[in-house]
């Protein structure tokens, strides 16, 4: 072949093979043995010390008040915010994607409404304000109502329970966060990619549902999972609606009641800890499932075997 080196004659030498020492690196040794004296204090300290108290420990995270706010105030509250702030955000982020200025202007000014709100304020607001100031919600034409333009009254005691008011004020508060997100996906994707499905007779609506978003999932996905992980962890401020089928509210009805505050504290991080390592898990799963063919994905592996394989023979 062209451009190839000529083979070796019989009669040159051979290279010898290299005597070649690996680079030593003493600090990381250094610090894998304070890493693992660090560690090991720790867990020293976790089952020495008896004010932990492990058997209480356990027994509050099975206590029946702690179980079910973990499954009302923390499991459902978390889906159903998140059902709410990802389907609003998507909502949100084509409006502000849109030609038209009035729907742009609609979706900045709730984003920016509901980001500069904190979740704590805006919860003590719905749980203790919207019952005070609308104990009725009229559906109709504005400044209307003697005039009998009213379609339908809603009565705000009916739907005011903490639950259902923890869940649109952490759902809506999350529909904020959610559009910038899915906005950031959404122009992730090449603009040929809807130039050609137009061109192929798509309308827009479909265009977004079978093109757009299916590429745009590997740039929501990672941020999508960090914010449900975060909701898990803002359930605990239903506190402000107030809410008491809660996991830490619980949690602190039984240390103030048995005095033992920590292993009671404790209980309920545990619970915390499970919860979002199975969100963890599942992120992954879904990273690599909408990362395939991508860079950085599993694939990489196999296709740098392939090339040293050719290298290398």
């Amino acid at each position: 072949m062209s451009g190839s080196a000529p083979p070796p004659a019989p009669d040159e030498p051979r290279p010898g093979v290299i005597d070649a020492k690996p680079v030593r690196h003493p600090g990381r040794w250094v610090a894998v043995a304070v890493i693992a004296i660090v560690i090991a204090m720790m867990i020293s300290s976790f089952v020495t010390n008896p004010k932990w108290d492990w058997p209480f420990v356990f027994k509050v995270m099975n206590y029946s008040p702690v179980l079910e706010g973990l499954a009302k105030g923390t499991i459902i509250v978390t889906v159903a915010s998140m059902i709410i702030g990802v389907t609003l955000g998507i909502l949100l982020a084509i409006m502000r994607l849109s030609d038209n200025p009035v729907l742009r202007g609609v979706s900045f000014v709730y984003t920016w409404f509901f980001r500069a709100v904190p979740r704590y304020v805006l919860m003590v607001i719905l749980g203790l304000g919207v019952l005070y100031l609308y104990p009725t919600l009229d559906i109709g034409v504005p400044f209307m109502k003697d005039f009998g333009l009213t379609f339908y009254s809603l009565d705000v005691k009916t739907i005011s329970s903490g639950i259902t008011v923890g869940i649109i004020g952490l759902g809506l508060s999350e529909a904020a966060y959610m559009a910038e997100i899915a906005r950031a996906g959404i122009l992730s994707v090449d603009r040929g990619q809807r130039e050609a499905a137009e061109a192929l007779g798509m309308d827009s609506s479909k265009t977004m549902r079978r093109i757009v978003l299916p590429q745009a999932m590997r740039v929501i996905v990672p941020p999508t999972g960090n914010e449900a992980i975060s909701m898990v962890k803002d359930t605990s401020l239903l506190v402000a609606v107030p809410v008491s089928a809660e996991l830490f509210y619980q949690a602190q009805v039984v240390a103030n009641n048995t005095y033992k505050i920590m292993p009671s504290y404790f209980a309920a991080l545990l619970w915390y800890l499970i919860i979002c390592s199975v969100l963890m898990l599942v992120q992954a799963r879904l990273e690599r499932k909408y990362g395939r063919g991508f860079g950085g994905s599993a694939t990489d592996g196999g296709l740098m075997t392939k090339v040293k394989s050719l290298s290398f023979g």
